[in-house]
């Protein structure tokens, strides 16, 4: 099909004669960038995620859970092109929600209001977002929710829940856009999916007694594998935010790395202090903190800072996990399986409010393009002018009590709308057998062409230098 340039260039800046194909107002080394962060911001979700969810959970539920990852990255595409992308960051229809509309014509595809990248760009790499936060909200729900109704949530949410914070702190007429310090989304994606991810959990109800009393990973080295997705495509997560390959790009790359590093180092510290035991799956756990943390002031802090939020979050988010959530009677009636809430929620207000902290005035100004914005409550004190960081401070925590307020409330409505059609919950006999009751399938099919050991011979241990074979 013969592209129709005389229709896409009406929508180029006036004066601009771009060269069919390569025009001259894209940035290559730019574009080249953006398009790697965003592929490397998808591969966090599919494998990252797919993986990291189907090894770290009970063998018996490794299939439902890469599973409703894999569903929620598609159904995810889909609902952004058609109309989400716009409902963030498209015209205002007020202060917290765009036109909903779709992103689909030349002007969405091609051409970039900034004239520097195509808008497909930033299409692609703000759906990888929306993306990657309905599956972390997923992780507080593996090991009971009804297939059928998370393929009816993730649209209705992605549609009146993630939208809205991403509009109202990234989109262009977002009320909280000009004051709030939120760099790729400590706020908009990990603060919500913590918060939407308790919130559905509740609804939805816990697991059967089994499963929350024993509910060991099926495989640790496809764990640390899928772990290893995920940070790896951190770079892009926090690289891309700035649209463009420069100097706050690199700065925001290497702080992701340290703080997270970091994290780690203090979260396994903590376990063998505590639990005389280095635990790969706190590990992993740390890793995510670290990586949440960082991840609204990448590009506006310096290392030192970076360390000490490391520090930080390899330590409050494991005190809230590990001692805390033991001993409320309020985290033990929800039943989150992976602790998002831990991991993501609190790591996410964490990071929010150290980066109201420490960020600097000369990384928010090349950042936000604001003069005489943004400065955190640290350096504006250096600088004698304390007002300033106190309103930043107040800002962000604004911005967390709406985020969370919008999240609980639209996520309860989301659960009671659909709980009227299809039950939250599988039936108590799927619970108890799992991945094969939920899709005729298994993770381990182990015995002939494609089918499971029969129960006969599953405790039977052959005598060495025999078949394993049954006779017949």
């Amino acid at each position: 099909m013969a592209v129709n340039y005389t229709a896409i260039y009406s929508y180029l800046p006036d004066g601009l004669m771009p060269d069919e194909g390569s025009p001259d107002w894209l940035n290559k080394g730019d574009n080249a960038w953006q398009l790697t962060a965003a592929t490397m911001v998808g591969l966090q979700s599919v494998p990252g995620l797919v993986i990291l969810y189907g090894s770290m959970v009970k063998k018996k539920w490794a299939v439902n859970s890469a599973f409703m990852a894999l569903y929620g990255f598609a159904a995810a595409l889909v609902c952004w092109v058609s109309w989400g992308h716009n409902m963030s960051f498209g015209p205002a229809l007020s202060g917290v929600i765009g036109t909903p509309q779709p992103a689909l014509d030349d002007k969405h595809l091609l051409v970039h209001d900034k004239g520097y990248l195509p808008e497909a760009d930033l299409v692609f790499y703000q759906f990888a977002f929306a993306a990657i936060t309905i599956i972390l909200l997923g992780g507080s729900l593996l090991g009971r929710m009804n297939f059928y109704a998370w393929m009816v949530f993730v649209p209705l949410w992605i549609t009146f829940s993630y939208t809205i914070g991403a509009f109202t702190i990234w989109g262009k007429d977002g009320f909280l856009q000009s004051s709030i310090i939120d760099f790729s989304g400590g706020y908009v994606i990990h603060l919500s999916s913590g918060v939407a991810g308790f919130t559905a959990a509740y609804w939805v109800g816990p697991r059967i007694p089994e499963d929350r009393k024993s509910f060991p990973p099926n495989n640790i080295i496809h764990m640390l594998g899928g772990a290893g997705f995920l940070w790896m495509g951190w770079t892009g997560f926090n690289g891309g935010s700035p649209y463009a390959a420069g100097l706050i790009t690199a700065q925001a790359i290497l702080n992701t790395h340290v703080c997270t590093a970091t994290s780690i180092l203090v979260w396994l510290s903590l376990d063998m202090i505590i639990y005389k035991k280095s635990s790969v799956v706190g590990a992993v756990q740390g890793m995510i903190t670290g990586l949440v943390c960082i991840t609204p002031g990448a590009g506006v802090v310096e290392i030192w800072a970076a360390i000490l939020m490391g520090a930080m979050s390899g330590s409050i988010p494991w005190f809230t996990m590990m001692v805390l959530h033991k001993k409320s009677a309020f985290f033990q009636e929800v039943d989150d399986t992976l602790g998002v809430f831990h991991t993501h929620a609190v790591a996410g207000l964490l990071g929010g409010i150290l980066s109201g902290i420490f960020a600097h005035p000369n990384l928010l100004r090349i950042y936000y393009n604001d003069p005489d914005g943004r400065s955190g409550l640290l350096h504006s004190l250096t600088a004698g002018n304390i007002t300033s960081g106190l309103n930043q401070m107040l800002h962000q925590i604004y911005g967390a009590l709406f985020i969370t307020a919008w999240n609980i409330v639209m996520t309860s409505l989301i659960c009671l709308f659909i709980r009227q059609f299809i039950n939250l919950k599988m039936d108590l006999e799927d619970l108890e057998i799992g991945d094969d009751a939920a899709h005729g399938e298994e993770a381990y099919a182990i015995w002939g062409d494609g089918e499971s050991i029969p129960k006969s011979f599953r405790l039977r241990t052959p005598k060495f230098g025999t078949s394993c074979r049954p006779r017949s």
